[in-house]
């Protein structure tokens, strides 16, 4: 007997994606596509060459490369990258890259509402949701706004080929989070459920093979296809305490954005797992594993990531910081967000212990 759905909500975003096509070949048609005539490739220092081909592929619809993105978006970076748009007279932005690029391309969308074209190179999923974020004096800003949201994204899977194993597997754990997250988020439906599974599953397949085999080009397609789903996840839902405690520790510590989600992931899943029960049992079978966090957090070992908040740089003094920032603040949760809960959180997650081993 199938059960009827819930009431529920389902907003749709205004987005075109183009998946598996070549960049050189359809970049040009999309920026004519969004009806834009003078667009400013965004990418980080990095990824100089990538922006150039870009630039190169748009020809005369191209006015020039901005290299600045760095991770948390910087204030002091997006009051330049504004101030080089307005001067270049540029209607749009082409962002290339990781989420640096698409963050900064989206900053600026927000001062000055010029659509983006995004072109996504690791599998964050920033580029498929409305939300924002700027850093500034160690405070991470986040917030929703349709303005930010790319107008087209295009998805080339040769793009990701040569991708840094270490960036490939914590990136691909960040898409992940997204859509663990999304399977108890208070907005939850059953539509950002069936992305959210289909995400997980696709996620966790493709990372396994790209460990054995870096250049399997069918797993980097897949590795795509299941960050497009997980950040679609995102810009459907509401986030909860693993991203809070993401953007607490990017924003005030200026952690790595994709290494922390990687670290706390398994973590913030086992606060949460016995207050969302139906979103366990989803992830235990998906998982194959009675126990998801723990399933996650030995993934995230077979994968090479980083294990503990203390690799990243994180002081043990900085955890009772953190922790107050959280819990002044926190997002919607499942689970109560209480300050002794926070802080054995983090305190598992800075040692590198088994995750669940603090308390609420």
């Amino acid at each position: 007997m199938i059960t009827p759905p819930q009431p529920f909500v389902h907003e749709a975003r205004p987005m075109r994606v183009r998946f598996g096509a070549a960049l050189d070949a359809v970049l040009a048609d999309e920026v004519r596509r969004a009806g834009l005539r003078r667009t400013l490739v965004v990418c980080s220092p990095g990824q100089v060459g990538l922006g150039d081909r870009a630039a190169a592929a748009l020809g005369e619809l191209s006015a020039g490369v901005f290299a600045e993105a760095r991770v948390h978006v910087p204030a002091e970076t997006v009051e330049r990258a504004v101030e080089h748009a307005a001067r270049v007279g540029a209607d749009g932005c082409v962002a290339v890259g990781g989420g640096s690029a698409v963050g900064l391309a989206k900053a600026v969308a927000l001062h000055r509402g010029l659509p983006i074209v995004a072109v996504p190179t690791t599998y964050a999923g920033s580029e498929m949701t409305p939300v924002w974020g700027i850093t500034r004096d160690g405070l991470k800003t986040t917030g929703r706004d349709s303005r930010v949201l790319p107008t087209s994204v295009v998805y080339d899977p040769e793009l990701s080929v040569g991708l840094p194993m270490h960036v490939t597997m914590t990136s691909g754990l960040n898409a992940i989070a997204h859509a663990v997250e999304a399977l108890y988020a208070p907005d939850a439906n059953p539509v950002t459920s069936l992305l959210a599974t289909e995400g997980i599953r696709a996620m966790t397949t493709s990372l396994t093979r790209i460990a054995d085999r870096p250049v399997d080009r069918d797993a980097r397609a897949t590795a795509l296809y299941g960050s497009w789903l997980c950040g679609a996840c995102l810009g459907a839902t509401t986030m909860s305490l693993h991203h809070k405690l993401c953007h607490a520790l990017g924003g005030t510590l200026d952690l790595p954005h994709a290494e922390t989600h990687a670290v706390l992931l398994p973590h913030a899943l086992a606060y949460n797992q016995d207050a969302a029960p139906v979103a366990r049992r989803t992830l235990a079978e998906l998982l194959g594993s009675t126990d998801p966090a723990l399933a996650l957090w030995e993934l995230a070992r077979t994968l090479g990531a980083p294990r503990s908040l203390a690799e990243l740089g994180m002081a043990e003094a900085d955890i009772g910081p953190v922790a107050e920032q959280v819990v002044a603040h926190p997002y919607a949760n499942p689970a109560p967000v209480t300050p002794e809960g926070v802080d054995g959180l983090l305190r598992a997650a800075w040692s590198g212990r088994v995750p669940g081993r603090g308390g609420r």
